[in-house]
């Protein structure tokens, strides 16, 4: 396979910031002034307030001119600004690629997907292990030279191979976990330190066709939407926030295989682009809403 990754960003070059703060007059010009005396151009800049809420969403796109700047300095110039307007923030310097840790069972439509895009550079991660509770996919995982970890799981392992997990997360310093149609329900505990750093991924049909074929359900029930929702995991099973849906119209004539390929290119199409926004910094998630900067 040819392998196009994009040109690697030169530290201290491009950052992106995030801002979050209770919506109020002068923000974005105070934002714009403290960048300019960091000899920073905004490339692109996205606001949303929320009248809903009271709250004011930012994201802006930076680069900086002259000579680079450690992402340490760029806070440290901005807290000021940040403490008057009581902001949460963050700046990302673009040139570290997001580290995701991808958990697989027995379909690997998703893992798959992630792997093209990333091996060939259309989305700034990279993935330094995979970890399945079976061993379909080693010699996938082995073909991309990346690790893999078969951490079986029974209800009575289940803290052991939690245990295991959480020592694969800080060993390879991972910022997200991917739940690439992995088969197994993360504990309560388990989601609770991690917070916003799961992404889980199912089908749509979701809540009318549980259990097992439930593409044969929905064939059997005449369904004409079928679809897919990546979204942040919590302890409430498949109902975490929203950070992307896709889906496509279906009719009489499609069988149950040919709705169950459908849907498993649309989930293979949303869970990219959520782990591509959310490696960007394009999501913002407030309690059970996600604000998507596209």
């Amino acid at each position: 396979m040819t392998e196009v990754h994009q040109p690697a960003l030169e530290p201290g070059r491009e950052f992106v910031l995030t801002v979050s703060c209770e919506d109020r007059r002068g923000i974005v010009h105070a934002v714009a002034g403290a960048m300019l005396e960091q000899h920073l151009t905004v490339l692109d800049s996205q606001q949303f307030g929320d009248p809903s809420t009271g709250e004011f969403h930012l994201r802006m796109h930076l680069r900086r001119e002259g000579e680079p700047l450690p992402v340490q300095e760029l806070e440290a110039g901005f807290e000021p600004v940040a403490l008057r307007f009581g902001m949460q923030w963050r700046f990302l310097d673009l040139s570290r690629r997001h580290r995701i840790l991808v958990m697989v069972s027995r379909q690997g439509h998703v893992l798959n997907d992630l792997l093209f895009r990333t091996r060939t550079g259309l989305m700034n991660v990279e993935i330094p292990v995979i970890v399945s509770n079976h061993e379909d996919f080693r010699a996938l995982a082995e073909w991309h030279g990346i690790p893999f970890h078969h951490v079986p799981v029974t209800p009575d392992t289940k803290p052991e191979a939690e245990g295991r997990l959480r020592e694969l997360i800080e060993e390879h310093e991972v910022d997200t976990v991917v739940l690439a149609r992995y088969m197994q329900v993360l504990s309560s505990q388990l989601c609770a330190e991690l917070p916003g750093r799961i992404i889980n991924i199912h089908h749509s049909l979701l809540p009318s066709f549980k259990g097992a074929k439930p593409y044969t359900q929905a064939h059997d029930r005449g369904v004409k939407v079928i679809g897919a929702t990546a979204h942040y995991v919590t302890a409430d099973l498949d109902e975490g926030p929203i950070i992307e849906q896709d889906f496509r119209r279906v009719d009489h004539r499609m069988s149950p295989g040919e709705l169950a390929s459908v849907g498993q290119e649309l989930e293979a199409m949303a869970m990219a682009r959520a782990v591509r926004w959310h490696a960007e910094q394009r999501v913002v998630l407030r309690g059970r809403r996600t604000v998507v900067f596209d």
